[in-house]
């Protein structure tokens, strides 16, 4: 924001300054409808200020407490805040190649269960730790793992799963975690789309080993680029830090030095003996860091994430309730048995037989002015970053290419309302009645 061209002349006045350039009307067929984007107010501002004030810049006192804050929020033991989602998605994977896991560690050529139909960065990891993605079917309407095809995609070779909650519906957690407790797997979630989302009234981003959130502007709450690693084990949270930072093997906070009391008195690996802990390593790490302004603008955000998440939910209701009249042209998204989803989209399906090509109608509502997105990679193995790895399917991935074709979804936002759902269930009718057969 440039501050210099506010003109105020009470705190109070700023405040509804800041409101006013943060938070625009959208009108529609005036505006563009985005198919995703950010509520934030004058305390989310502020925050990012106060922050600023304390000329710490890097992690400090914020990100401590959203760290605290977000644990207790989502019911995991440990969260750690990191710059982005993908990043923690890498960091979870990373995380379970630590040699300090010593035989339960992943290790290249182990086989790791996964969708294709998703997001890449869910899948990135495994591949670039030199394990093996094994693609398991998705269902149609939930958009998430054929959970009844997952055992017979097990081998010998399979260590872990890592799944995403498709666009905020959980996948079936019942299943999951069974299978994971009688193999012996590891088990991430990929949670980035479903903050709140629930699973038989528990938390997603709780059940597995691992999980991960974004708050990228698009995400249920922002701190503009962020994420965060939900932990469930005091051994692997020592490790994610680890890999979190520099790969270091000294856990002292920033600006803080000998917490162990031992700092030149150790000895690691062929290292002199007593040398410098702060700069000893145990793992190939990152620096994966937020800025303690990032943390102040995301523990103001997720104060409101129960009324974001509300939003969200209610504004599904309303898009699904203007949909039913389509439902000759698309499957409408539906929740996972359990699950209470926190809606990121609304996904649509267009059916066989359909006149309508997807094109044709996200050109028409693009056009319109109405935001549309793909389901995000379609099927990865036929995107070009994925022609030349190695990996192994269960059965056809039909579903996979029905929604790499035919699918799209709208946004849910709580910065749209009944207005916007109106005029974008008008401007579908208009589409399709110019493609009746």
């Amino acid at each position: 924001m440039d501050f210099k061209n506010l003109n105020f002349s009470s705190f109070a006045e700023l405040r509804q300054q800041i409101t006013a350039k943060v938070n625009r009307d959208i009108w529609p067929g005036v505006d563009y409808i985005p198919v995703t984007g950010k509520v934030l107010d004058e305390m989310d501002i502020l925050s990012g200020v106060d922050a600023m004030l304390d000329t710490w810049l890097t992690t400090g006192r914020y990100a401590a407490e959203m760290e605290k804050t977000l644990s207790r929020y989502i019911g995991s033991r440990f969260s750690l805040l990191v710059n982005s989602g993908s990043s923690a998605n890498l960091l979870a994977f990373s995380s379970l190649t630590s040699p300090k896991l010593e035989k339960e560690r992943l290790k290249p050529g182990d086989e790791v269960i996964t969708v294709a139909a998703g997001f890449p960065t869910t899948v990135n990891p495994v591949i670039q730790y030199g394990c093996i993605p094994v693609f398991v079917d998705v269902d149609i309407p939930t958009y998430n793992i054929k959970a009844e095809d997952i055992e017979q995609a097990i081998s010998g070779k399979t260590r872990a799963i890592v799944l995403a909650h498709a666009l905020g519906n959980p996948f079936n957690l019942s299943v999951v975690t069974d299978i994971a407790k009688k193999y012996g797997l590891w088990l991430i979630e990929d949670n980035c789309d479903a903050l709140g989302a629930t699973y038989n009234g528990r938390k997603t981003g709780s059940f597995g080993d691992l999980a991960t959130l974004s708050f990228y502007p698009a995400h249920h709450i922002t701190m503009g680029e962020g994420g965060a690693v939900l932990i469930n084990n005091a051994s692997l949270k020592k490790i994610a830090e680890s890999f979190r930072d520099w790969g270091r093997d000294c856990w002292c906070d920033p600006g803080n030095d000998n917490t162990c009391g031992m700092r030149f008195s150790q000895c690691f690996g062929a290292l002199p003996e007593g040398y410098d802990h702060k700069y000893t390593y145990s793992h190939i790490g990152y620096n994966l860091k937020v800025t303690d302004m990032q943390a102040a603008i995301g523990l103001s955000q997720l104060a409101k994430a129960d009324h974001f998440i509300n939003r969200r939910r209610e504004n599904f209701r309303v898009l699904y309730k203007k949909m039913m009249q389509f439902e000759e042209h698309f499957i409408l998204p539906q929740a996972t048995p359990g699950g209470d989803p926190s809606w990121f989209g609304f996904v649509l399906t267009i059916r066989d037989g359909s006149p309508v090509k997807r094109n044709e109608l996200i050109q028409f509502l693009e056009e319109n002015k109405i935001g549309t997105r793909l389901f995000f990679g379609g099927n990865l193995v036929k995107q070009p970053a994925y022609k030349d790895i190695r990996f192994r399917t269960t059965g056809a991935l039909t579903n996979t290419d029905i929604i790499m074709k035919n699918a799209f979804w709208l946004g849910v936002w709580p910065g749209l309302d009944e207005k916007h759902f109106e005029y974008i269930a008008n401007t579908i009718s208009l589409f399709l009645q110019g493609n009746k057969s």
